[in-house]
């Protein structure tokens, strides 16, 4: 075939059967190291090497002439074999993992049609089929009416849940800047002040109980010392799954407050809104349905692949359009000869936007809502299975008990027990979550991911989403952490 051996005559690899014969061949690759492989418990995690020591392995250096194809299905092979298998049963690091293959083919299918969600000529299907899926998940919040888009990361969700609210309050902001508008207030748990930080205000973190969800008496007198100190008060973010330890924010007392104060309510749920899915757990979100807003990631319980983030309201007044449309006639032109209704590109700030709801669509008609509560229910139960292997095993000590399947612990090794009075105990103990992070990466047995808070040391963060993992497994986790720090004493 042409071009199989590299560019013909000096020309790039241009020619449609040469492109296809090699998109074939790295899908083999693929699907062989990624998606066998990668899911296999006998194969690695990750294939660890150090910085300097992995750039040369790749080869990344671009130069002035192309490649063969034998040299660039090599680098694909490369680039499968040195990336962190996130779809392997044991990676348990972030609030994503797993793989759905009818997900999966969604964003094969999404790439390679490659086009832009903006507007209805030049994406169809997708205008048409982001409405239902709005639809539907504004229904499993609780409102008949309502509107939302599918947005880059439920980071941007929150963005936009504070430049709606915003506009509500001061619409001048949009063509004045916020030099027209009084010094305003937001105001979210003290837990995941961070992911507010994107609106422009630097929010209020409220006191949140151990268990890391919000304490509503004190959001109420912050309110007030806001108003206090000359501040407006517009907005309020709950948390339903908070990153680190999983708590979920009392909705309906919250609801209330903003309600008396007549403040835009809106939800961080990116982490923990799948719950909705689950008859037996749907009620940590009870009161959900008061909230304006609400920002939710299938891309992680869900399993519908990175990334997959919506942003709901229940405002039907086109207050998203309003708040962030330009009016650029050149793009969205005012004689169109459909309903340019369908045209949601104003609704976004980036215009341009990815096809993003095709991957949940797909997985969704796949196992249906049922199918869905199922995974939900599923991950709930190995992790409370968890809990109770760990509780049979010296030196494992839950930081507190789980509202979700955030399970987060400190293992303490023999070297450390019976030792907590000592005044190096604290010290010593921050060390051990470290050198078993960099014991189990450099083994490449498995992954799970650690941090401080607040005046809590170093403590590792077990999360359970993907429902291709077994009881099997866990038992493994809890005996490769005895194993990794076992003999943990020099290093302390």
């Amino acid at each position: 075939m042409n071009g199989v051996n590299g560019p013909q005559n000096g020309q790039p690899h241009l020619d449609h059967a040469d492109g296809q014969y090699f998109l074939t061949e790295a899908y083999k690759v693929i699907l062989e190291e990624v998606l066998c492989k990668g899911t296999d418990v006998k194969e690695k995690v990750c294939d660890w090497h150090d910085p300097e020591e992995l750039s040369a392995l790749l080869d990344l250096e671009l130069r002035e002439g192309g490649e063969s194809h034998h040299q660039l299905l090599q680098r694909v092979r490369d680039v499968a074999k040195y990336s962190v298998k996130t779809n392997h049963p044991r990676f348990f690091n972030q609030l994503f993992a797993g793989v759905d293959y009818h997900s999966l083919a969604g964003r094969f299918l999404t790439e390679a049609l490659n086009t832009s969600q903006y507007t209805y000529e030049v994406a169809p299907v997708f205008v048409l089929m982001e409405n239902v899926m709005l639809t539907k998940l504004r229904s499993m919040v609780g409102w008949p009416q309502g509107d939302g888009i599918f947005c880059p990361g439920g980071s941007v969700s929150n963005m936009y849940a504070m430049n709606v609210a915003r506009y509500r309050a001061y619409p001048q902001v949009k063509v004045q800047g916020l030099w027209a508008v009084p010094r305003l207030a937001a105001f979210t748990s003290q837990e995941v002040k961070y992911y507010l930080c994107f609106g422009g205000e630097i929010p209020h973190g409220v006191p949140a109980y151990s268990l890391g969800c919000m304490i509503p008496e004190d959001l109420d007198e912050k309110i007030e010392l806001a108003r206090s100190q000359g501040a407006v008060p517009f907005l309020v973010s709950a948390t339903s799954g908070t990153t680190i330890q999983g708590a979920f924010d009392p909705l309906d007392r919250i609801a209330d407050i903003c309600d008396k104060n007549k403040l835009w309510m809106h939800v961080d749920a990116a982490w923990g809104g799948s719950v909705l899915f689950s008859k037996k757990h749907k009620h940590l979100m009870k009161g959900i349905e008061r909230a304006d807003s609400l920002a939710w990631n299938p891309h992680k319980m869900l399993l519908a692949g990175l990334q997959c983030c919506v942003f709901l309201l229940k405002d039907n007044t086109d207050l998203l359009k309003q708040c962030h449309c330009a009016n650029a006639t050149y793009l969205f032109q005012q004689d169109k000869f459909y309903d340019m209704r369908m045209d949601t590109g104003d609704k976004s700030v980036q215009c341009g936007r990815k096809v993003d709801c095709l991957k949940l669509w797909l997985m969704w008609k796949a196992v249906g809502t049922e199918g869905l509560a199922e995974r939900v229910d599923k991950v709930f139960k190995l992790a409370r299975y968890l809990v109770r292997e760990m509780s049979k095993r010296e030196g494992f000590q839950l930081v507190n008990e789980p509202q979700f399947v955030n399970v987060c612990f400190w293992y303490i090794p023999p070297s450390l027990r019976g030792k907590e009075g000592n005044n190096d105990y604290q010290e010593k103990l921050s060390k051990v979550a470290p050198v078993i992070k960099e014991r189990m990466m450099r083994k490449g047995s498995m992954m799970v991911g650690y941090q401080p808070l607040r005046e809590k040391v170093n403590f590792f963060r077990m999360v359970i989403i993907s429902p291709h993992i077994s009881q099997e497994d866990m038992d493994f986790f809890l005996d490769e952490i005895e194993r990794l720090g076992k003999d943990l004493y020099n290093a302390l």
